[in-house]
């Protein structure tokens, strides 16, 4: 039985990343246009990531709770600026009960507006702050070009919502948020980030300031992969949540949200995965070692004394590492050996009869595919070892990837010739004087847009790549999912 190549990456990758979501079973498409449904091994890949995300959030004293899906389109309309900035995404209930609703309902494409009109009821005093909130649900978004996990009209998220007494707090806690995000997207899913400030134009609808962590993918385009927001009072004004502070007078709250969603998964499969298929960053992958035990077909006696062996490396490993055995014998082991470097599982493991005699295993490792003979004696010591390595290795070449890809430029011309046609290059640092104009042009005429405005800036000032004019900061621009 042949094993079925997948498209190169190089040739086709839109038609590479859609064959590795299916085949390699994370997720398939809904009879509805635009949604999907996640499958067991991509869900797995989710609940890792969610752990994760969950465990930081409560460390830093958010605690979970849940909102209706259904919300009033009045809520909704109550903060201008998101009302014009979701509407045309929007997805609005009309009929219920076979009879016309009184006011139409929109399901949540995010959920400040109900949010805040529940901390209006809760928030009474100072002594009420801050309400640290963290929710996970659903949203429905009505995406026009829906891909599997990076746009689909519903995805699965987490979503934080609190509120303080002071601007200074509300400013500590959306820079906190958006650290736990570098720090899970860096050391869990093995992404380097880019971690900075939404341009004004690029900003959350209703936002004070917007802040995001940005990551290039395999074909050199950006992926916004989370974002935290700093509300300012725009939604306490909108929904009059208020306290009496000290001196027993009312005063507004500052109000964040932030969010990291199933986009992630996306970011994870084009970040690192290759020709052969996925590849998982150890500390994520739903299994972290599969053994494929091998044997001459119709001999049971091999049979026998290899799956012994397989018994063994699994009390040896099965409390330290996610271990899965595959001893189907209706695949030959090549096959097998294709299947689960599909699904990017980061160490195989097979064992055969010689194998058993020489008292050894073989150790693949997915990242290089490097083949390591050990004694089955190192196992409990060289294969957690060896999942670090992977673990590392996959950050260190996914960022030396992103740093061989982006250059700074103050020339536009250049600038246009680094964008033109329909794939990208990479990611260009470049001086912009902050105006809506000139990132508007950039954006017609190259299709690239400010990803953020990077924490880390030179020390001196420099020129607009667009229209000349003195700058005080520098972009990263790049064409974008």
């Amino acid at each position: 039985m042949s094993y079925e190549k997948l498209t190169p990456r190089s040739q086709d990758f839109s038609a590479w990343y859609n064959e590795v979501v299916q085949r390699a079973e994370l997720a398939d498409y809904a009879p509805v246009r635009g949604c999907m449904v996640i499958r067991p091994y991509g869900y797995a890949l989710w609940e890792n990531l969610q752990k994760e995300l969950d465990r930081r959030f409560k460390a830093t004293g958010h605690k979970n709770a849940y909102f209706p899906l259904f919300i009033p389109l009045s809520f909704i309309q109550k903060e201008a600026e998101h009302i014009q900035g979701f509407s045309p995404e929007l997805a609005v209930v009309t009929h219920g009960g076979g009879e016309p609703l009184a006011e139409p309902l929109v399901v949540r494409p995010t959920s400040e507006t109900i949010i805040g009109y529940m901390f209006k009821q809760w928030i009474k005093s100072y002594r009420d702050l801050p309400v640290l909130i963290n929710q996970w649900a659903n949203v429905v978004r009505w995406e026009m070009r829906p891909r599997l996990f990076l746009r689909t009209l519903e995805f699965l998220w987490q979503e934080g919502h609190t509120a303080h007494a002071t601007e200074e707090e509300a400013e500590e806690e959306a820079l906190r948020m958006l650290n736990i995000y570098v720090d899970v997207a860096q050391n869990e899913a093995a992404i380097p980030v880019i971690a900075g400030r939404k341009s004004e134009s690029e900003k959350f609808a209703g936002a004070l300031r917007s802040y995001t962590i940005e990551a290039m993918m395999g074909d050199k385009r950006a992926l916004q992969a989370g974002t935290s927001h700093n509300l300012g009072q725009n939604f306490a004004k909108a929904f009059e949540i208020q306290y009496l502070d000290k001196n027993n007078q009312l005063q507004y709250c500052w109000t964040t949200s932030w969010g990291m969603s199933t986009r992630m998964i996306g970011a994870i499969i084009m970040t690192h995965g290759d020709d052969q298929g996925l590849i998982l960053p150890p500390r994520l992958a739903p299994i972290q070692v599969i053994v494929v035990p091998i044997w001459r077909s119709g001999n049971q006696d091999e049979k026998a004394k290899v799956l012994e062996s397989v018994e063994r490396i699994k009390r040896v490993l099965g409390e330290t590492v996610r271990l899965e055995v595959d001893a189907r014998e209706e695949y030959t082991p090549g096959w097998r050996f294709n299947e689960w470097e599909l699904r990017g599982v980061p160490v195989r493991i097979e064992i055969g009869p010689k194998d058993i005699q020489n008292h050894q295993v073989v150790l693949a490792r997915r990242d290089t595919r490097e083949k390591i003979t050990i004694s089955q004696d190192q196992l409990a010591e060289r294969v957690p070892a060896l999942l670090d390595n992977i673990q590392k290795n996959l950050f260190e070449r996914a960022k030396r990837f992103r740093d061989e890809n982006t250059i700074e430029l103050s020339d536009y011309a250049k600038f246009k010739e680094f964008m033109e046609g329909e794939g990208s290059r990479g990611f260009v640092r470049a001086y912009w004087c902050g105006s809506r104009e000139c990132e508007a042009k950039i954006k017609e005429e190259t299709k690239a847009t400010t990803r953020c405005i990077p924490f880390e800036q030179p020390k001196s000032p420099g020129r607009c790549i667009y229209c000349g004019k003195d700058a005080k900061e520098q972009a990263i621009f790049a064409k974008a999912y």
